[in-house]
Formats: structure tokens, sequence, C-alpha cells
């Protein structure tokens, strides 16, 4: 696929076998960003971990201190004495046997999806649909819970979960291209002092192996791991 004038000047900016300071990124990923939309800016941070094994496996969450900058579409699963407080908080779908009806015949038109523990055993059959979309909802990120206000308002305000995939890469969003390069490096910096404080004891060697940060159709950026 021949690439274009803006992809080949976007390439040029990115100094090959450089490691970049976050600060560096972050301000040469918006120079190389030329899309007419705003686009989603991402880490993808390559961990010294074994995901088969069940003691290495990282999986966990992260509230952006400055959001992920895109609307996250909620459905909270609830029962009808819970379904006032999840509008309160956001919740863009709020409902129960309509929704579990819908998505049985396909429907997965969400960000997320957030529930209570008493209706977990229902959503069981739908793991097929849900699982490979990343949307079960789980008690380690908060999206089974019975304080679903709570967890409703946190996902709006930012708040994400990641987990680590088979190749051993964490992906993750950190922002928008129209995010300042500080807000930018505010919200990787937290995500990778998560993931830091979440080595598994029996991780050996160096951990964080290395840090990508890229945005919709830019080149990667190649981040020093030890500078995070």
């Amino acid at each position: 696929m021949a690439i274009t004038k803006k992809q080949k000047e976007s390439r040029a900016k990115v100094e090959k076998n450089k490691l970049y300071t976050l600060d560096e990124a972050t301000t040469l990923l918006k120079d190389i960003t030329y899309t007419k939309f705003d686009a989603s800016v991402d880490l993808a941070v390559r961990l010294g971990v074994d995901p088969r094994k069940a003691n290495q496996m990282v999986r966990g969450v992260v509230s952006l201190p400055h959001g992920t900058g895109k609307d996250m579409k909620v459905l909270a699963l609830v029962t009808p004495d819970k379904e006032e407080e999840a509008k309160a908080a956001g919740a863009d779908y709020v409902g129960l046997d309509e929704y579990l009806e819908k998505i049985k015949n396909g429907w997965t038109d969400v960000d997320v999806i957030v529930t209570m523990p008493a209706i977990m055993g229902k959503l069981g059959p739908l793991g097929r649909i849900l699982g490979p979309r990343g949307l079960m909802p789980n008690p380690k990120t908060g999206t089974v819970t019975m304080d679903v206000a709570k967890a409703v308002a946190e996902v709006k305000a930012g708040k994400i979960d990641f987990k680590v995939d088979k190749t051993g890469i964490v992906h993750a969003p950190i922002g928008k291209a129209s995010f300042t390069a500080d807000k930018l490096k505010e919200n990787a910096m937290e995500l990778l002092t998560t993931l830091n404080k979440m080595k598994p004891t029996a991780s050996k060697g160096i951990y964080m192996r290395s840090i990508y940060m890229s945005s919709t159709m830019s080149p990667s950026i190649a981040v020093d791991p030890k500078l995070s």
C-alpha cells in the first residue's frame, strides 16, 4: 500500500532507534498526528511476563486524571430498585431482561457493562458474545458491584480496565490527539505507575520491556521504559 505524503513526513520526524522521554513523545505525537478527526492516543506496553501462567497475569483498572476523551457508552444491567441511581450516575442504557435479550440477538453497541452480583448468573450464557469483545463485567475491574452508581460514574470519568494479551502486551487508550502534551503525559504516567505496582512476584528479569505511543494512523514512538 502506497504511503501518503503526510505519512512520509510523519515517519521522517520519528528518529529510528531513539528512545524518547514521555515529555518528548507526547510533544512529538501531537506533531505527527494529521487525521481530520480527533485521533485516539494509545500506549502499548510489552511486559516481561508469561500471561499463560495464572501467577503472571496482569489485569487491573486505572482512573486517568484527564479521562480518555471518549464518551464511554455504559449499559447498567440492574434490578428495578437500582434503575434510578444508575440513570442519575449517567448510564446510557438501564434495564435488565430487554437488554439481555438484545445482547442474545447480537447487540453490543456499548463500551462498558456494569451489573450487580445477583445478575451475573444471567450473563454466563452470554459469555461467548460479551467475552471476545471485552464486555463481560468482572468484580476485579469494579463492574460487578452493589454500588452501581459509583461504578457508572467512574467509567464516565475516565476509568479504564486493561489486561495483558497473550503476547505479553497491554494496550490502553490514554486520551485524544486534541489533549495537551501535558495531559497525555499525566495520563500515560498514571497508567505506567499502576502497571509498575502490579508486577507479579513470579515475573523475573526486566518487567517493562518496551513502551510505544501512537495515535490513530500515526507512526509509533518508542518511549524509554527506564524513565517511565
